[in-house]
């Protein structure tokens, strides 16, 4: 039986803040190192007078952002093909917030008025773009990305979710995916790497063998991947007619059949020459689920997929959980470019910096990494010099500093480091850190429910009003360049 009773509970717990208390007295305010252990106590100075939060009042700037999406009706499609009428765009009238711009010198300014040219034609020429945006985790899941789709689709045609992985491991609503067991996927930013780097543009891969197999002791795999439409999707990204599979890498006989549910409706032997190919496919409406059956002893690789609408503006959604966008010496540089040019892509959206955050330390670790990122641009340019870049800069980040959320000390000059180096670059920023508050804005889009318990990523609503803002601004460029 217990001996305790009320009055020892509260002689103990008295005697513990009477130590804590002296104890706040004799350690300095910054600390006392003891080994390699650092030892705090918060002062009574700060126990009276707690600091007040430092978070933005930013309903100013979520009030005039318009993330409504106006119904469409169905589009009338042909029989048993495609039409080539998958498309067109459509009028749509909303209100434009252009209180961000997106920052450019004068080379950036017309590399973005030459991709805008183009834009401005594709429908009424009937033809394809793809427009691709790489990021990190803020990205993945299609966040972000699915939303500047849909408005750019809206407004220059276009439908589907474009370039999709070939093995997704990241939540999404763009689409459906399920994948055999002995799939493994590769990229070039974390976890198994190819060691052909041949990736193409998705940074990204699957086998269903090891790329050293020994073909005369081994015997034929069978391995499959399925995708389909998600009805949760965007509009227009949830409809398209067309859809490819990449493929690279196949010195092997592989069989690939298809089926549209439980129908085969496509089979051929994948080319043997080891180069980058695809296979397209086209439908009279959207598809239902699509099995992709490959039987082969050894795997070629399998890059991904496209679903496309007949022509218009793809939007490509590229997430790279973790990466710091410094992946070119990861991939080969070569089959990059040759896809940049069979895409037709003419607009790279770069949207990274957030994980290089923590682990910043001083200004000389800022500039150094500003400096890489400079040289990834670089890189890029000279893979397709008449393409457009345009980065978006890392969002505001917040950690917890006695008890309350503050922006990460170096994250606003790393902000203005990689605006100055995107700018000497020919590139255009946009300032995702502005565009939401500035310093210690974070926690005003948490309490919000706009952003995550992590005072890092937004949530799916902090998303669409981000990518909103980044739409405004990118839309104010465009009507601009149109009087000029």
């Amino acid at each position: 039986m217990s001996n305790s009773n009320p009055l020892r509970v509260f002689v103990f717990l008295a005697s513990i803040a009477l130590l804590g208390g002296m104890f706040s007295l004799l350690i300095p305010k910054e600390g006392l190192a003891v080994g390699e252990v650092e030892v705090k106590f918060i002062s009574a100075e700060d126990i009276l007078n707690a600091p007040k939060s430092k978070k933005k009042d930013i309903s100013s700037i979520i009030s005039m952002v318009n993330t409504e999406e106006q119904a469409e009706k169905p589009l009338i499609r042909h029989k048993n093909r495609s039409s080539g009428k998958m498309g067109a765009p459509r009028v749509v009238n909303y209100e434009i917030n252009n209180s961000t711009v997106i920052h450019l010198n004068e080379t950036g300014h017309d590399r973005l008025k030459n991709f805008f040219d183009k834009l401005e034609r594709l429908a009424k020429e009937k033809k394809k773009m793809h427009i691709l945006h790489f990021g990190d985790s803020q990205i993945e899941g299609d966040r972000m990305t699915g939303f500047i789709r849909q408005r750019m689709q809206e407004k220059f045609g276009g439908y589907g979710p474009g370039l999709i992985p070939a093995t997704n491991v990241y939540s999404t609503m763009a689409f459906r995916q399920s994948f055999s067991e002995n799939f493994t996927r590769y990229t070039c930013f974390g976890g198994p790497k190819l060691s052909n780097k041949n990736y193409g543009v998705f940074n990204s891969a699957a086998r269903f063998t090891p790329e050293n197999v020994d073909t005369t002791k081994s015997e034929a795999q069978v391995a499959w991947i399925q995708i389909g439409p998600n009805g949760a999707a965007q509009s227009r990204a949830k409809s398209y007619n067309n859809v490819k599979m990449f493929y690279n890498s196949c010195t092997v006989s592989c069989q690939l059949r298809v089926y549209l549910g439980e129908n085969l409706i496509h089979e051929e032997a994948l080319l043997t020459d080891g180069k980058a190919h695809s296979v397209k496919l086209d439908f009279a409406g959207t598809p239902g689920n699509l099995k992709f059956e490959f039987t082969s002893k050894k795997s070629p690789n399998i890059t991904g997929f496209s679903l496309e609408g007949d022509y218009g503006v793809q939007v490509d959604n590229i997430a790279m959980r973790g990466s710091s966008g410094t992946f070119f010496g990861a991939v080969d540089k070569n089959a990059f470019g040759q896809m940049l040019n069979d895409l037709s892509v003419d607009l790279v959206i770069m949207q990274f910096g957030g994980n290089s955050v923590p682990w910043l330390r001083d200004s000389a670790s800022v500039r150094r990494y500003a400096k890489f990122f400079g040289g990834q641009l670089e890189t890029l340019k000279r893979l397709k010099p008449d393409m457009a870049i345009v980065f978006i800069g890392p969002s505001d980040m917040s950690k917890l500093k006695n008890g309350e959320y503050e922006t990460y000390r170096l994250l606003p000059y790393c902000v203005e480091q990689l605006k100055k180096i995107a700018l000497s670059s020919g590139v255009g920023y946009w300032d995702l850190f502005e565009a939401m508050g500035g310093e210690n804005s974070m926690p005003a889009w948490v309490e919000k429910d706009l952003g995550r318990s992590d005072h890092i990523h937004f949530s799916i609503a902090g998303s669409r009003i981000a990518a909103q803002l980044f739409y405004d601004a990118f839309i104010s460029e465009y009507l601009k360049t149109e009087s000029e």
